[in-house]
C-alpha cells in the first residue's frame, strides 16, 4: 500500500488505463498545459502528448458532443468538466446522445465515455457552483453514475468505469482532490454497482456517499461515546445502486438514516428510502430519516452555508431519533 493525495489517484487511474488503450484520451478545460484546474492531470500532458490529453475551448456543449461521437466511433473517452455545474451546458450530448444511442441504435454503438469531474459545494463559490447534480443524472437510463469518497475507491472506481462499455457520470469534489488515503501497489479495479460497508454497527444504518459521508463518521465516534454502535455504508455508485447491502444492513439495525448533500425533493435518498420501505418495511422499528440540504440555493455567506449543509450534529440529532433517546 501507499499513501496518495486524491487527486493523484485521479491521475493514476487516467494514466495507467491510457499506458494499457491507446484509444483512450482525456479532454477538457485547462488538462493539459494547466495539469488540470485542481491538478488531476498532472503530467499527463508530458508523457500522452497533445494528441491525448486536450485543451479545449470553454464549450462544454462542444467538447462533450466530440467526446460521444469519438466514442461511438471506438475511442473511448475521458471528458472533464471543470465542474458539473458547467455540465449543464453540455447535458444534452449526455443526455440524449451518450445515454441512449446504444438502445437508439439496436445495441450496433456503444458509447464507452467517462464523464468525470466535481461535483456539489466547496465553500464559498455561490448558487450556481454548489449543485450536486446525483440524482438528475442517476434518473436517466443509461447512464452509470459514480461517487467515491476516498482516493482507494476514487481510482479502483475510475479505473472500472474507463473500461466500461456504457457511458459513466464520475462524480468527484473539490474539497476531496487533497485528501490523503492508502491504495494499492499495482493494477486492481472496483466493480461499479457494489457499495461497501466503511463501519460495522449493529444499532442503526447511516447511508450516504461522497465528502459528505465524512459528517457521517464524526458522528458514529461521537455517538460511540454513548454507547450507539453505527453501521456506515458508503453507497460509491448511486446508479446501479446496490440495493442488497442497504437491505441486508437494515434488516440488521431495524433503523435507517441517510445522509446526503442534495436538495431534499426527490433525490436519492428519496430512492433508498422507497426501496427500504417496500421490501424490508417489517424491519423497521422507526421511521427512516434522511438528512439534506435546506431546500434552497446555495447561500454565499459563510454562517448561512453552514446551516445550509448536512453536518454530524444533524446525523448525531437523526440516530437518537430513530432510537426513540
Amino acid at each position: 500500500m501507499k499513501t496518495i493525495q486524491f487527486r493523484e489517484a485521479v491521475c493514476e487511474a487516467m494514466s495507467e488505463e491510457m499506458r494499457r488503450d491507446e484509444s483512450i484520451y482525456l479532454m477538457g478545460e485547462e488538462v493539459a498545459e494547466y495539469n488540470g484546474a485542481y491538478k488531476a492531470s498532472k503530467g499527463m500532458l508530458d508523457e500522452f502528448g497533445p494528441e491525448r490529453v486536450l485543451d479545449t475551448p470553454i464549450s462544454e456543449l462542444g467538447f462533450a458532443g466530440i467526446g460521444v461521437g469519438s466514442a461511438m466511433n471506438g475511442n473511448r473517452p475521458i471528458i472533464e468538466f471543470m465542474t458539473f455545474n458547467f455540465a449543464l451546458v453540455g447535458i444534452d450530448q449526455i443526455i440524449n446522445n451518450a445515454a441512449k444511442i446504444r438502445q437508439m441504435s439496436g445495441g450496433q454503438l456503444n458509447c464507452p465515455i467517462v464523464f468525470r469531474g466535481p461535483t456539489a459545494s466547496a465553500g464559498q463559490l455561490g448558487a450556481t457552483h454548489s449543485q450536486a447534480f446525483e440524482s438528475w443524472f442517476a434518473n436517466c437510463p443509461g447512464l452509470k453514475v459514480v461517487v467515491p469518497s476516498n482516493p482507494n475507491d476514487a481510482k479502483g472506481l475510475l479505473k472500472a468505469a474507463i473500461r466500461d462499455d456504457d457511458p459513466v457520470i464520475f462524480m468527484e469534489s473539490e474539497q476531496m482532490y487533497g485528501d490523503k488515503g492508502e491504495v494499492p501497489e499495482g493494477d486492481y479495479t472496483i466493480p461499479l454497482g457494489v457499495a461497501d460497508i466503511k463501519r460495522e454497527g449493529s444499532d442503526v444504518t447511516i447511508v450516504s456517499f461522497g465528502k459528505i459521508i465524512k459528517e457521517a463518521y464524526k458522528a458514529a465516534d461521537e455517538l460511540e461515546k454513548d454507547g450507539i454502535s453505527c453501521e456506515i455504508i458508503d453507497l460509491r455508485t448511486v446508479r446501479p445502486m446496490d440495493h442488497e447491502t442497504i437491505l441486508k444492513s437494515v434488516k440488521k439495525t431495524n433503523r435507517l438514516v441517510i445522509l446526503e448533500e442534495a436538495w431534499p425533493f426527490g433525490n436519492i435518498a428519496t430512492e433508498i428510502t422507497y426501496q427500504v420501505q417496500s421490501q424490508a418495511f417489517d424491519y423497521l422499528d422507526a421511521p427512516i430519516i434522511k438528512i439534506n440540504t435546506a431546500d434552497t440555493p446555495a447561500p454565499y455567506s459563510p454562517v448561512l452555508l453552514e446551516e445550509w449543509l448536512p453536518n454530524a450534529g444533524d446525523v448525531v440529532k437523526a440516530v437518537k431519533k430513530v432510537l426513540y433517546k
